[in-house]
């Protein structure tokens, strides 16, 4: 009966240590401001008025088109028309896709190399347009734990040290990220007990944490029979 009791003293100052963590982090949660967290202070959203005749474009050569084609859309970019081809089009954006880029006017296969690369990402951004660094990322990558395909990040030399994050396989903007984001995230994976940035609350720490609390319950149980048999709990009656 000692070892029962010494296992739920322990377990009881590690479940009272993670619930104040998640009366903090609700609490931040409760008076950040949202629109400062999000990283979008200086992201604008891109918009094309450009225009092009449909008779100038041409069809993707027909190699490039397999069986496992799944999804075939016509984009823009930098103000040129592209075909943007996906034959392993998952179910989230994050996940992993396997996209080729076409160039509609030409037909040839485009990549997105560091100069494209910054110049979409300018494109979003309205502050000043001073580059820090530009690196194209292989998951996983610290800001974006979720994602799971390479990644251009374009350093933006600001008060609020923002990273933009293109797609380097379909050009599209992912995410704007700045140092208030990094705070709120943080305590975003204090909450969730995300302490392997992952990026969701379906983790390994929260099933172990669910299995101590389950044996703090446990262990809780045996202790108050264990006292009831010895006589210390009475009904007194009144």
């Amino acid at each position: 009966m000692k070892n029962i009791r010494l296992i739920h003293k322990w377990l009881s100052l590690v479940v009272v240590l993670q619930l104040l963590i998640w009366i903090g982090s609700g609490l931040f949660f409760n008076l950040m401001d949202g629109d400062k967290t999000s990283g979008n202070q200086n992201r604008q959203q891109v918009r094309s008025n450009f225009t092009f005749a449909h008779q100038d474009l041409i069809l993707p050569k027909f190699e490039l088109f397999t069986k496992e084609t799944q999804s075939i859309k016509l984009i823009t970019l930098l103000a040129q028309p592209y075909y943007l081809l996906n034959p392993q089009q998952a179910l989230y954006r994050y996940l992993t896709n396997d996209y080729s880029l076409i160039n509609a006017y030409s037909g040839q296969v485009v990549i997105i190399d560091q100069s494209m690369a910054t110049a979409i990402a300018l494109k979003s951004y309205t502050g000043s347009r001073n580059v820090a660094s530009v690196k194209k990322l292989i998951p996983p990558i610290d800001d974006l734990p979720k994602e799971q395909n390479e990644t251009w990040q374009v350093n933006i030399n600001d008060e609020l040290n923002t990273s933009i994050y293109v797609d380097a396989g379909s050009g599209q903007i992912i995410n704007h990220v700045n140092d208030d984001k990094r705070f709120a995230d943080l305590f975003f994976m204090l909450h969730f007990m995300d302490y392997g940035s992952l990026g969701n609350f379906n983790n390994w720490q929260i099933i172990f944490f669910s299995l101590l609390m389950l044996v703090l319950s446990l262990s809780g149980f045996i202790w108050v029979i264990d006292l009831t048999r010895k006589g210390r709990y009475k009904i007194v009656k009144t």
